[in-house]
């Protein structure tokens, strides 16, 4: 039997096309191999949207064929899809090159390199056409115990004049409401507590649904509020995340839906990317910073508690000190809870590739360090007003103390994986409640003791309410 293992890249997203991967792979005879050395097949699911995530997976191809000069290499994901004609004369690193089309071609493309006589053959490229959403029953997850990501849309039809998503994916495509509320039905029965909904935009979720070209319905609701109302109808306790939502067309309906059900978190992960509206529109987006501060209020207004995360771009084309500083006011206005501050990178095949008045790598850097610092304090301050408040807290990992003292690492409902901060929960060695409770998966009760970075000291309280099955 082909032993094979996943050398792991790249966003959410392409996360779960690993994680499709795997479960096809497994269904159709083949074995996951726990690390490299086991395998006889490691596959590569590689980044392409950045320069740095780029040279990532390249050099994670370059350092796997030096380690293993006779095993055979797959090169998958976003870079094989980008580049596969040039990769297919010109990468002799791989055996094959695997784009992220149709991912459920795997089985027959793993044949394919299994019957390759020779790495002095030509390098076998498989890259089909990007239509639908790929989706396939998964039971291998590479996220913590009891959480997981699922994809609801697929590409991109925004165009940001910066970004190359539509070049890699293709234009959005969604998946029916039925279809993705019987996944998150399939995943509860598995166990899985936290669910993130994700897609390179969620506000343009029912774009693409057969011949669909609106996320709206006839009475101006969203298909995304929609989506949201049918999962509501779900039974039992379980957290519903939205992660990446374009600010130029959110949909103010789903904050009603959220009100209606504390299981859909508020929680939102809106990439504004500037605060200069000059800026903004260069970027090939509608909004303004006088637009995008006032969809913060409007959240503000209606879900006070709301947690919110952006993404703030600096050295885009023609980012003046006067744009840099818009931008800077902007995020002190705001104040979100999380940010992620970067520079940008210049990707052919996009628009902003030609654009002129470039500002130098080193300018853009210590712009993207002074909104980091200014966040690391708005990220301090807001979690202080957190202190001395109960939470459940899903549990991710076990740490052992030193002493009676225990700890395990987990997130609160405000908490996105990976991305954002964590609890610290303590608790006694010969608290027999706790050693129970306490276990990846579970969600246990904890009231929060200090801010300690981007994280929360805490303390044990109880067994959560939440693990009860209703």
């Amino acid at each position: 039997m082909t032993k094979f293992y996943i050398d792991q890249h790249g966003c959410a997203k392409n996360q779960v096309d690993g994680e499709i991967l795997i479960s096809k792979l497994i269904d159709d005879g083949y074995e996951f191999a726990d690390n490299s050395d086991a395998a006889d097949v490691i596959i590569i699911n590689s980044c392409g949207f950045i320069e740095s995530a780029k040279k990532e997976s390249l050099d994670a191809l370059y350092n796997t064929r030096a380690a293993y000069p006779k095993k055979k290499i797959i090169l998958a994901g976003c870079l094989a899809e980008r580049y596969a004609k040039i990769f297919k004369d010109n990468l002799p690193e791989a055996d094959g090159v695997f784009g992220n089309g149709d991912l459920l071609t795997i089985s027959e493309f793993m044949k394919a390199i299994d019957e390759k006589k020779s790495r002095k053959n030509k390098t076998i490229t498989e890259i089909t056409e990007q239509k639908g959403v790929c989706c396939y029953n998964r039971k291998h997850f590479m996220n913590y115990k009891n959480s997981c990501y699922v994809k609801i849309t697929e590409g991109c039809s925004n165009h940001c004049s910066f970004c190359a998503i539509p070049v890699i994916r293709g234009e959005l495509r969604s998946r029916p409401v039925k279809e993705v509320v019987n996944e998150i039905k399939s995943l509860l029965k598995q166990g899985i507590f936290e669910i993130n909904l994700i897609g390179q935009d969620l506000a343009a979720y029912g774009t693409g649904v057969t011949d669909r070209q609106s996320f709206k319905n006839e009475d101006g609701s969203s298909q995304l509020s929609l989506l949201l109302n049918e999962i509501s109808k779900l039974k039992g306790n379980f957290w519903i995340r939205l992660l990446y939502i374009h600010p130029d067309h959110f949909n103010e309906d789903i904050l009603k839906c959220i009100e209606k059900d504390p299981r859909i978190l508020a929680y939102f992960d809106i990439p504004f990317q500037s605060g200069d509206t000059e800026i903004i529109h260069s970027m090939n987006r509608t909004g303004s910073k006088e637009s995008y501060i006032s969809l913060v209020k409007k959240i503000r207004s209606k879900l006070p508690e709301v947690a919110l995360r952006t993404t703030l771009m600096t050295g885009f084309p023609g980012e003046t000190d006067e744009a840099f500083n818009n931008t800077l006011e902007f995020l002190q206005t705001i104040t979100p809870d999380w940010s992620g501050c970067f520079s940008y990178s210049r990707e052919e095949d996009t628009p902003a590739y030609k654009f002129k008045n470039k500002i130098a790598k080193k300018i853009s850097k210590e712009r993207a360090e002074i909104l980091e610092s200014i966040q690391e304090k708005i990220t301090e301050t807001r979690l202080k007003k957190r202190i001395n408040k109960f939470y459940d807290v899903l549990i991710e990992e076990l740490i052992d103390g030193e002493d009676d003292t225990a700890f395990a690492i987990g997130r609160a409902w405000f908490q996105a994986p990976d991305v954002d901060g964590a609890f610290v929960v303590r608790y006694e060695k010969d608290d027999k409640a706790a050693v129970k409770a306490i276990k990846p998966g579970r969600v246990v009760y904890v009231k929060a003791d200090r801010v300690s970075g981007v994280d929360i000291d805490s303390y044990f309280i109880k067994d959560s309410e939440l693990n009860i099955k209703k």
